[in-house]
């Protein structure tokens, strides 16, 4: 087969593909479609809201129809206008509290027009754009609140499924457990555990017939076989009890003192907007944490998500219903749930609203010990070990725990305000840690100083230094960003002394060649108000940190010229040399392996336990820790030319691949193989053009596994792979595009892949990157829609 460009990519009907941006649209635009991964998600969402609604408005002592109007217009107005797509929104438990107290103080009908206000200051906050604060809060705190709130729920549903009913507290439901394990109502706890098993069984169905009943929502299926069940057993339990609209109270004019309603506005505004607002950020990390689905949900709009909810409120108020927040239990089971935009949200406070409406006959059939066993297990499913080991390896689980506690025994809002406050202290004292070790090595005295050098430090700064006798060689290493004024001034005092007294000092700073302060230089420091930083007037590194990527190979400079006239020593014109592979050891040494040390101790301690494969080309440009931000650890990276998956059953010596993809996925145990392919390829202009004959050479006899992505492209029958937004800038890169999705094709024949893949365990994934734009593209699509779509700089940070 000639291997050349094929001439298909002349051809006028493979132009048609691709629309300039300013073209007329192709045909007629397509209705809006609502994706079935929304449709059984709300369902799933609105399972859970309905008797939550109910609840709430139970235990603040409002009319029960308050909590379906709040869960609905959270639904539909929240969710269309906020700025959190996956977050649903309705009657929250955290506000529970604080509504019970306006209820008890002003009415219903004034705690209605208080819920009205405190929208309407939602609305001046979104407007003023304040809620990026949010942002700041620890990750460590938000997987408490949401672990706290999961235990909350689990501990109250728990007395429902076991018969009774739940108390006003975790510590009360605690306390009451043993009492009501002695005393079991065997109706309900039948209905609960066929409901539980129904909820985790479902999904795992196997075969053909199982991946097909699995489109049912797991959450229907366990409601309603439970509910079918207790029909047919005649069981007697505890049932739906929708009350009846017809005294149902609308909002009225606030009565009462003036400060007192300003202060209860302030209060609900405060609580509304704060769960709110986490529970945006909560929904952004369960977001990031499903494959896939970072790339089509962006990150929240807190700004937004302000509005959204001063608009909810609004309309809940005005309604007669409770004030509205963005609920954590609700979300995370939507995000759980599988849905993939806003239309799950929405559609959820729809099936409130007829479920209020027109469902009332058959909503009364469900136990609600079922509905109990449901949410309990979504309190369950909040508590996640992932996020345990997450904050435990970066040394905030003393936040998680404080958070998670605060949150079960005093309510959100203040488990919340105790977790910041001791994330502040945890950072302050980290902040404030400084270590100061002084050695002896070859009669020079070393100081080194790790952190920032602060005025907390000096004392035992001062320490260290009068270590150091009179007269001895001294080097000071600064290995931090930060030094104030007061540790400055007593660096300095100590260093004139010394040198005064026939000492040498020399100060270093973290980056290679900085030399401050050395006898006879004009180095030294520049202090400016609380801070000061060292100078770099002379050096022996006149190179910036980012030069290596330029390939700039930094040396130091030449010296003084001698007495003939002759300068010694490299410099950085003379590009690499035999002592840059040393140079650069020893600048990891003294600088990068401290701050790793521990975490390759980890790895080996433990093992490698990467949770991808990464194949990609071998060339030089295609940095993957740097495109894909992975640290030691993180992925188990196979490099060839051109990025080559060679099929199974290929001869010739090939099986390394073979050996590193086995390993990965038997050994290994990843969950997802990349095939990375980039822009500017030399093994795909190198196949492209090979002549057909000649001498076998070991390229050749490489490339001969990226025929197939040649024969692929030339195939009219085949679709093309495609970029979003542009062409391909010509036939090279339109060959890299096909290579990738030929390569995972050659991936799904290899035995271990093939088993994997079938028991659900692995995920292929195909990525391009374009070195000049430094932008990367995942493959979405496949079949007749093979599609590279770029990757935003939101996803990268969700």
């Amino acid at each position: 087969m000639p291997a050349c460009v094929p001439t298909r990519a002349a051809h006028s009907n493979r132009t048609k593909r691709v629309h300039q941006p300013h073209s007329p649209p192709p045909g007629p635009r397509r209705r809006p479609r609502i994706a079935g991964a929304d449709v059984s998600a709300s369902i799933a969402v609105f399972l859970i809201a309905l008797p939550l609604s109910l609840g709430i408005a139970l235990a603040t002592g409002a009319p029960l129809q308050a909590g379906l109007v709040a869960a609905a217009v959270g639904g539909i107005v929240a969710g269309r206008l906020g700025g959190s797509p996956l977050q649903v929104s309705g009657p929250a438990a955290g506000l529970t509290v604080v509504t019970a107290d306006l209820i008890h103080r002003y009415g219903w009908r004034t705690t209605c027009a208080i819920t009205v206000l405190a929208g309407l200051a939602q609305l001046g906050l979104g407007c003023l754009r304040v809620a990026r604060s949010a942002l700041a809060v620890s990750p460590a705190i938000v997987h408490g609140m949401l672990a706290g709130i999961g235990v909350t729920i689990a501990v109250a549903q728990l007395h429902i499924v076991l018969g009774d009913t739940p108390q006003s507290s975790v510590l009360d439901n605690l306390r009451a457990l043993p009492a009501q394990l002695a005393n079991l109502h065997p109706a309900a706890v039948s209905v609960s555990a066929l409901t539980l098993a129904l909820l985790f069984l479902w999904p795992r169905l196997p075969g053909r017939v199982g991946r097909f009943l699995r489109r049912i929502p797991a959450a229907l299926v366990a409601v309603a076989g439970a509910t079918a069940a207790a029909s047919l057993a005649g069981l007697t339990l505890p049932k739906v009890d929708l009350p009846s609209w017809r005294s149902h109270a609308l909002a009225g004019l606030p009565e009462g003192p003036v400060l007192g309603l300003v202060a209860a506005v302030l209060t609900t505004t405060l609580v509304c907007s704060v769960q709110s607002l986490l529970g945006a950020v909560a929904v952004d990390k369960l977001v990031a944490g499903r494959p896939g689905l970072s790339g089509r949900v962006g990150r929240s709009d807190l700004d937004r998500e302000l509005l959204g909810q001063g608009a909810a409120n609004i309309v809940s108020g005005t309604l007669g219903g409770l004030p509205v927040a963005g609920v954590a239990v609700r979300s995370s089971a939507n995000v759980q749930a599988g849905a993939v935009g806003r239309n799950s949200t929405m559609l959820h406070g729809v099936l409130v609203v007829i479920a209020a409406l027109l469902m009332v006959p058959i909503l009364e059939f469900i136990p609600l010990a079922s509905l109990a066993a449901l949410v309990m297990a979504v309190g369950i499913q909040m508590v996640s070990l992932h996020h345990i080991r997450t904050v435990t390896r970066h040394r905030e689980v003393l936040v998680y725990a404080v958070t998670t506690l605060g949150v079960v025994i005093i309510g959100v809002l203040e488990g919340v305000t105790l977790g910041i406050a001791v994330a502040v202290a945890v950072a302050l004292h980290r902040l404030t840690r400084t270590r100061i070790t002084h050695d002896v090595t070859e009669g020079v005295h070393h100081v080194h100083v790790r952190g920032q050098l602060t005025f907390l430090a000096v004392p035992r700064l001062s320490r260290a230094l009068h270590l150091v006798p009179q007269g001895a060689r001294v080097v000071v290493e600064l290995d931090g960003s930060f030094m104030d004024h007061a540790a400055y001034e007593a660096l300095q005092d100590w260093q004139k002394a010394h040198t005064a007294q026939g000492g040498s000092v020399e100060l270093t700073g973290r980056r290679a060649g900085i030399r401050i302060g050395e006898p006879g230089s004009t180095t030294g420091f520049r202090a400016g108000g609380a801070a000061a930083e060292p100078t770099r007037e002379t050096s022996s590194c006149r190179c910036s940190p980012w030069t290596p990527w330029r390939n700039h190979q930094c040396a130091p400079p030449r010296s003084a010229p001698d007495a003939g006239g002759h300068a010694s020593g490299p410099d950085c014109s003379e590009g690499p040399s035999s002592h840059q592979l040393a140079r650069g050891i020893s600048a990891f040494q003294r600088h990068t392996a401290p701050l790793v040390r521990g975490e390759l101790a980890r790895l080996a301690r433990e093992g490698q336990r990467p949770s991808q494969l990464f194949l990609t080309c071998a060339d030089s440009r295609l940095v993957t820790s740097m495109i894909t931000s992975s640290g030691p650890g993180d992925l188990f990276v196979v490099r060839n030319v051109g990025n080559l998956v060679p099929p199974r059953g290929q001869e010739s010596g090939d099986d390394s691949v073979a050996a590193a993809i086995e390993y990965a996925v038997d050994v290994l145990k990843v969950r997802s193989i990349t095939v990375c392919g980039h822009s500017g390829c030399g093994a795909m202009q190198a196949l492209m053009n090979s002549e057909p004959g000649g001498a076998q050479t070991p390229l050749k006899r490489w490339l001969r596994h990226g025929l197939p992505s040649l024969e692929r492209m030339a195939d009219d029958g085949r679709p093309w792979a495609r970029l979003a937004g542009r062409a391909p800038a010509d036939a090279v890169e339109q060959l890299c595009l096909t290579n990738v999705v030929q390569q995972l094709e050659h991936l799904r024949t290899h035995e271990s892949v093939t088993r994997a893949l079938g028991e659900g365990a692995l995920q292929l994934h195909g990525m391009y990157f374009h070195v000049g734009e430094a932008q990367a593209y995942l493959l979405t699509g496949a079949g007749e829609d093979e599609l590279f779509h770029h990757v935003e700089a939101a996803d990268l940070t969700a």
